[in-house]
């Protein structure tokens, strides 16, 4: 298979290839190698980081600074108020804030980790500077048909994160007597926030027993979620309801819902940085609805979220008609028409998949 991997790809480890439990060994021996030398290492991931980005890079911050090394996390830009109280939070660099440092830790870099980050094009203003350094590349991931061009790339689609993918790396490097509580809530912070409260992308076993060794580390799930999940804004639990009330429309027939923000709408209701995390997964719970997008209206474009259940391939529909993807029941685009033109691009496309949205039975159950 193509995809789009240079000839310096060393370590590919990808579900439609090989089978996923599958190690090969003289790759991981030498990553261990160069990892047995204390190094100045970045460690980064996509644009607009989630919890499991954020989880990621910080649980493998965490882990590489016990082994010694000089560890630099650099986000592309901006992430959460509700992901700001993970440990070692302090140490991320906000490249769009501090473009001169950052640029500065890149490229003295001996290696770097893209991590949940599959696809130059996620990495934002990042992606220039990020292709010049000659540092070793090493990619961590869990989204199918990685583009990057790295020296290492360890890409699961059938585990629920990256940040399983950090755990088992950590196996992997005979690291478990450096996990500690850090690690460990950053570690179950990502895979939480990526399956939903483990209500999606989650029906491996594997998941759970590495939930479950997670929490021997004395952390408290309880209040990990109460810091996610209830931890929001009265203005964006306003914005939500105004959203729900005034702004999603419904299509039966096409067994779909959306909702949509304006830069004034997101004005009026004071929008910060993660506001509408999660306005996307509402319109699932109505009865019979199997598809559901959120488009946000940006100065200079549009982002789009896709959420489907059963086998209806949100992934697939972003690729092919808003230069997005994904996972097959979550997944991301952009569009640079305007609001209105999206929306009814949108509209227009579902007559054509009204045969398969309803064929899928296992959603309308």
């Amino acid at each position: 298979m193509d995809c789009g991997l240079s000839t310096s790809l060393k370590l590919f480890i990808y579900l439609t290839i090989v089978k996923p439990n599958v190690v090969i060994v003289e790759e991981i021996k030498e990553i261990k190698e160069i990892l047995a030398i204390p190094s100045k290492i970045v460690i980064t991931s996509h644009l607009n980081p989630d919890g499991d980005a954020l989880g990621s890079m910080l649980g493998l911050y965490w882990f590489l600074k016990n082994e010694g090394h000089d560890v630099s996390p650099v986000s592309p830009n901006d992430y959460p108020e509700f992901l700001q109280w993970l440990p070692g939070n302090d140490a991320v660099i906000d490249f769009a804030r501090k473009k001169k440092l950052a640029t500065k830790i890149i490229e003295e870099a001996e290696v770097i980790f893209f991590l949940d980050h599959n696809d130059p094009k996620r990495g934002g203003d990042m992606k220039e500077v990020l292709s010049l350094t000659k540092a070793k590349k090493i990619m961590i991931d869990h989204h199918p048909y990685p583009q990057l061009d790295v020296d290492f790339a360890i890409s699961r689609t059938d585990a629920s994160s990256t940040a399983e993918l950090i755990y088992e790396f950590i196996q992997d490097m005979d690291g478990n007597k450096l996990m500690n509580k850090d690690i460990a809530e950053c570690l179950y912070t990502g895979i939480m926030t990526d399956t939903g409260c483990f209500s999606y992308n989650s029906s491996r076993k594997r998941t759970f027993e590495i939930a479950a060794h997670l929490l021997t580390f004395d952390i408290n799930k309880d209040e990990i979620f109460r810091k996610v999940y209830d931890n929001f804004s009265a203005q964006r639990m306003r914005l939500l309801g105004y959203c729900l009330n005034e702004k999603m429309q419904v299509y039966p027939e096409f067994h779909t819902a959306f909702i949509s923000l304006t830069i004034e709408e997101q004005e009026r209701y004071n929008f910060a940085v993660g506001d509408s995390e999660g306005f996307v997964n509402y319109p699932l719970s109505i009865k019979g609805i199997c598809f559901t997008a959120l488009f946000v209206e940006r100065k200079d474009k549009i982002k789009i979220s896709f959420r489907s259940r059963g086998a209806f391939p949100s992934n697939s529909f972003s690729e092919k008609y808003f230069s997005g993807g994904g996972h097959l029941n979550a997944a991301g685009g952009e569009s640079i028409l305007s609001l209105s033109e999206t929306i009814q691009k949108f509209i227009d496309l579902l007559p054509q998949y009204a045969q398969e949205l309803n064929s899928k039975s296992d959603c309308l159950q």
